[in-house]
């Protein structure tokens, strides 16, 4: 028997079909003119849409055998997933446009993508909902705290949040599925899985956009001591986004773990509004 889902029963996942930097591209230095914060959401967004992509398919394999509400909600996942692809593509080309490898990122990406589609299909939804936790923690920081994105140009910060708030809306779509996946394993086979994938996860994660920062600090010729430890007071220090969610991030390790034991529908409501009204304001200039 499954245990019951913690998800709100009245839960909205919008998916928005929204377009940035079209017309107004990022510049180079992005955030606020500083290459290191810039360099951090860059290495990130290189993983973004080949990473959306697997988790797209890990948790459309299971569709068929979810109940109907959380089928729907996987419908809405895979169009928010999607167009997330579509955005960091478009935000990744930019960023190439400035002289930085992406391609390179990529294919790191991919190498480890294709490594980990070699496995049971349970050990990637696992990797999955251990990277969803990831997202939903770092989107909360994102939305909570507007130092993360200050100075940032309009289109970056506003395509940033879009995809913050979509992350938090979706955040238990995975996690549901797994729960149903794997429904015929005890509680505490289920949960040494959800352990052991998200060791593997966190491990591949940091080290990923770490190599990504230190090709992005080369292109600027920056890569030196005194560039990594800007990064390090920038990422722990202030504003600290990794600071910020590393209690949440504990509490995925915990058995009766569930995304929806924090409850941060307030906190995206109120970002898509202002999101909505900075796309008029946008639009306007």
């Amino acid at each position: 028997m499954t245990e019951a889902t913690q998800t709100p029963s009245d839960l909205a996942i919008t998916p928005r079909d929204l377009a940035f930097g079209r017309d107004a591209p990022t510049e180079r230095w992005w955030l606020g003119g500083d290459p290191v914060a810039t360099a951090f959401y860059d290495a990130l967004s290189a993983t973004f849409p080949l990473g959306e992509r697997f988790f797209m398919d890990a948790v459309r394999r299971y569709r068929d055998e979810v109940p109907p509400a959380l089928n729907a909600q996987i419908g809405a996942f895979l169009s928010q997933e999607a167009m997330h692809t579509r955005e960091h593509i478009v935000f990744n080309r930019q960023i190439a446009d400035h002289g930085f490898d992406v391609a390179a990122m990529e294919a790191r990406t991919r190498a480890i993508l294709d490594f980990a589609r070699t496995h049971d299909p349970l050990e990637q939804l696992g990797a999955t909902i251990a990277l969803e936790h990831f997202t939903a923690i770092l989107a909360h920081a994102l939305l909570a705290d507007p130092r993360h994105m200050e100075g940032a140009c309009d289109e970056a910060r506003a395509m940033w949040r879009w995809h913050a708030i979509e992350e938090l809306e979706h955040k238990a779509v995975a996690f549901d599925t797994f729960m149903v996946a794997a429904r015929g394993f005890s509680p505490g086979r289920r949960w040494a899985l959800r352990i052991s994938t998200m060791g593997i996860a966190t491990w591949l994660l940091f080290d990923t956009v770490g190599r990504n920062m230190s090709r992005i600090f080369s292109a600027d010729g920056i890569n030196r001591p005194r560039t990594w430890a800007r990064l390090f007071g920038f990422l722990l220090g202030r504003p600290g986004i990794l600071r910020q969610v590393s209690g949440e991030y504990l509490t995925y390790f915990r058995p009766g773990f569930h995304p929806w034991r924090r409850d941060d529908r307030a906190l995206a409501s109120g970002a898509a509004r202002g999101l909505a009204q900075a796309k008029v304001e946008m639009a306007a200039a």
